[in-house]
């Protein structure tokens, strides 16, 4: 019998009430990630990404925000509960990494302080406790000379150090699920290197689920199992990495790919770039959203495309469906 996912989004939407009328920024999405999976969650700059996971651990406080829809983890529904029950969840079954660990971790507290006011707000330890434990994270994720790190305040480490830091006050409580939105942002790629290498050691040596959250094809190809693409708050294709690689279905996932320089030889042609922007949450246009910047578009694009099965993965695209048919 196979195991259940740990987390279950279905039909979930996400409207923030403006000025201009309702923005739809995540429209009816629907995924499941499994035990000890990484996911790679992909997609530009107002894709719905970010907000859908921050959903996910109930971090949408905003009484102009209206989220919909179904969200289980480890069968158990998340929208509808209240902040004390969430406080449970939060740190001891789902952590996530901020994008900034700068503006993340308070300033005015040192990065041990706060690892282990976290372990001790979900734990009965003692303070000598929790801070050896503290210790030993900061040690276990990178960071050199970790007894001296812990007395550090965010502004005297690195930006890799920092991310470091703050990786391991999400493992504190030792998580089930890990989201991590935007690690590698800002970063060096030999900085870069590292996080996503221990990120896939996190998955190798203590059994996490992982979700990445990056606007970077080229940053899930050496980590991620199952690569999923946004656009507008949809999924435009989902699928096992290899194969979204080598036969992307959808246009806008080839659109990404392409814009990724080659790591090896010479660059035999000019990147290509996609034209044009995402569209306005509070207008979008009608059928598929991807069509006004598509240089494949046709008559069927008049509609919403539903997320069709492939034989290797799921493509929104009617194009896609009518070559796999």
């Amino acid at each position: 019998m196979a195991e259940a996912p740990i987390l279950e989004i279905r039909n979930l939407s996400i409207d923030f009430r403006t000025r201009q009328g309702i923005a739809r920024a995540v429209n009816q999405l629907s995924f499941s990630v499994n035990h000890r999976e990484i996911i790679g969650l992909v997609g530009e700059s107002g894709s719905g990404k970010t907000i859908s996971m921050l959903a996910s651990v109930g971090l949408i406080s905003d009484p102009n925000v209206v989220v919909s829809g179904s969200i289980r983890y480890k069968g158990n529904e998340l929208i509808g509960l209240s902040n004390r029950a969430l406080q449970k969840i939060r740190g001891p079954e789902i952590a996530m990494i901020f994008q900034d660990p700068m503006t993340a971790m308070t300033p005015v507290y040192t990065i041990g302080w706060q690892i282990t006011e976290q372990i001790r707000a979900h734990e009965k330890v003692s303070a000598r406790a929790a801070k050896a434990r503290a210790v030993e994270l900061l040690g276990t994720m990178g960071v050199p000379s970790p007894r001296e790190q812990f007395n550090r305040y965010p502004h005297q480490l690195s930006g890799g150090l920092r991310q470091r830091a703050m990786i391991a006050m999400a493992l504190s409580c030792s998580p089930s699920l890990l989201i991590a939105d935007e690690p590698t942002t800002a970063l060096d790629v030999t900085v870069q290197a590292q996080i996503l290498t221990l990120l896939r050691d996190l998955r190798d040596n203590f059994g996490s689920t992982i979700i990445l959250i990056t606007h970077d094809m080229g940053v899930v190809a050496g980590i991620a199992d199952t690569v999923m693409v946004m656009y507008a708050g949809r999924l435009a294709e989902r699928g096992p990495t290899q194969e979204i690689f080598a036969h992307p279905a959808h246009p806008y996932t080839q659109g990404l790919l392409s814009s990724i320089p080659p790591m090896e030889g010479k660059r035999l042609r000019r990147l290509t770039s996609i034209p044009g922007t995402p569209p306005n949450p509070a207008a979008m246009p009608e059928g598929c959203a991807f069509a006004p910047r598509c240089p494949y578009r046709f008559a069927p694009c008049g509609k919403v495309p539903p997320l069709f099965a492939l034989p290797a993965q799921d493509s929104a695209c009617f194009l896609a469906a009518g070559k796999a048919a």
